[in-house]
């Protein structure tokens, strides 16, 4: 028979037991927990890299120009880059240009109702009386888009373009700016202002390449276009610089761009030349549908061509000029449609036969900015019904049984039904290519309008999640 002193000893034992069990349960868990915490850090740790790697490598579209081209001097135009530090790190920021004296100035600019203080600036100085005796200047940030900045905004404009006036001898009427980059953040123009001496020293007539860089947001390649034809007496050449890749959609495509050339002509006749030009180049392309608060395009005419001077927009000269114009104006939109964020497909649409030129427009839109159109072509679907659905959306007189959707020179669907000779595994195999057109003819009417776009992926979505950051 056990002793009392037996059996207490035994019951403490068992109670020293538990307590440990307790104990050692409550040390396993803990030991979990903490596990557990190191493993989502150790994610988390992982995932920031990575983002970080992505940041850093700045991946080129696959549609970008095999180089940039060589651009001719143009006589009276000279140009330089900076780093002001706005947004970026080690990269430049800023561009100036500087214009001869006798310079003619048009411009285009966004019909946004939010339009960022320097678009409303160049409006206001383009309007006025030019003093054509004096040279002029374009001064372009990248990295903010002094937009929707109150009162500082304009100061922040004047205190810029007053900086440029001073270093040039210039009048500030005469200076045009542009910003780009974030909306709402003040834009710290003491930070432009305090490395204008330096761009004035080392303005260059060959540095227009430099600058195109220089304008560079969420672009992943500069962009540049030329073009030559002999005037009377002698050749006149325009170079044009542009930037954009995101939140391009008309009036006029969210994007910077400058183009200058040598030839004489008056800035009325240069304002109508640019403005008859924009709908079938810069109101022709799309990547996302949004409107930007900043679109600025900006034509100067330096006037310093051996050629004679064109003044008569029904001249063999005008017209000759107004091709290479052309040329230059679709080349540039062309290559921000190219840059598109995330893009790996380049979209031509063609709409012909609509009833309006008005409503080919529409048509044409809708089917460029179709999430559902864009998607399927990014992933190589030849969903051509995504883009009957575009069609009916439009608000554009359509007939489905006079409809015809081609997808290059394959018709796809035609007389309100799929056609006859539609082959699936040759239409997703056209999918494949880098640059595609798709075609519609309305039936009604001659009214065409081709436009240009860019497939969605989820490139565009990473580009832009975290934008402000």
């Amino acid at each position: 028979m056990a002793k009392p002193d037996d059996k207490k000893a035994r019951s403490s034992d068992a109670d020293k037991l538990k307590v440990l069990k307790k104990k050692l349960k409550k040390l396993k868990n803990s030991v979990r927990e903490a596990a557990a915490n190191l493993e989502t850090r150790a994610e988390e740790v992982v995932a920031t890299v990575a983002v970080k790697a992505v940041k850093a490598t700045k991946l080129v579209s696959p549609l970008a120009p095999a180089r940039f081209p060589d651009l001719p001097v143009i006589e009276g135009a000279e140009f330089s880059s900076g780093a002001a530090g706005i947004k970026y790190k080690d990269r430049t920021d800023v561009m100036l240009v500087r214009l001869a004296p006798g310079t003619a100035i048009a411009g285009a600019f966004t019909r946004s109702s939010t339009r960022a203080a320097c678009v409303l600036d160049c409006q206001a100085k383009l309007a006025a009386k030019p003093d054509m005796d004096a040279g002029a200047a374009i001064i372009v940030n990248s990295g903010n888009a002094n937009a929707f900045t109150g009162k500082g905004g304009q100061e922040a404009v004047d205190s810029v373009t007053g900086g440029v006036a001073h270093a040039l001898g210039l009048p500030r009427e005469r200076v045009f700016s542009s910003s780009t980059g974030v909306i709402g953040e003040p834009l710290p123009a003491g930070r432009i202002t305090a490395i204008i001496g330096d761009l004035t020293a080392r303005l260059d007539p060959t540095g227009a390449a430099a600058a195109a860089r220089a304008i560079m947001t969420t672009d992943t390649f500069a962009k540049g276009a030329t073009a030559s034809f002999q005037g009377e007496g002698g050749t006149i050449n325009i170079v044009g610089i542009a930037k954009g890749s995101g939140m391009i959609a008309p009036d006029m495509a969210t994007m910077l761009v400058y183009i200058f050339t040598d030839a004489k002509i008056a800035p009325a006749l240069l304002q109508r030349m640019l403005s008859a030009r924009v709908d079938e180049t810069f109101n022709a392309i799309t990547v996302d549908s949004d409107t930007s608060t900043s679109d600025a395009l900006i034509l100067a005419a330096t006037g310093r061509s051996k050629a004679a001077p064109i003044t008569d927009l029904r001249s063999a000269p005008a017209r000759a000029f107004g091709r290479a114009l052309t040329q230059v104006m679709l080349d540039l939109a062309q290559q921000v449609v190219k840059d598109g964020e995330g893009a790996t497909k380049f979209v031509e649409v063609q709409v012909t036969g609509a009833a309006s030129t008005a409503d080919a427009h529409r048509v044409a839109m809708a089917i460029a900015n179709s999430p559902l159109v864009k998607t399927a072509i990014a992933g190589e679907d030849a969903n051509w019904g995504r883009v009957v659905a575009a069609v009916g959306k439009s608000g554009a007189q359509a007939d489905r049984d006079r409809l015809t959707i081609r997808f290059g020179d394959m018709v796809l669907a035609e007389n309100g039904w799929r056609a006859p000779s539609y082959d699936e595994e040759k239409a997703s195999a056209y999918m494949k290519r880098a640059e595609l057109v798709i075609g519609v003819d309305l039936g009604l009417g001659k009214g065409a309008r081709t436009v240009w776009t860019c497939d969605l992926t989820h490139r565009y979505i990473d580009i832009n999640a975290d934008y402000r950051s």
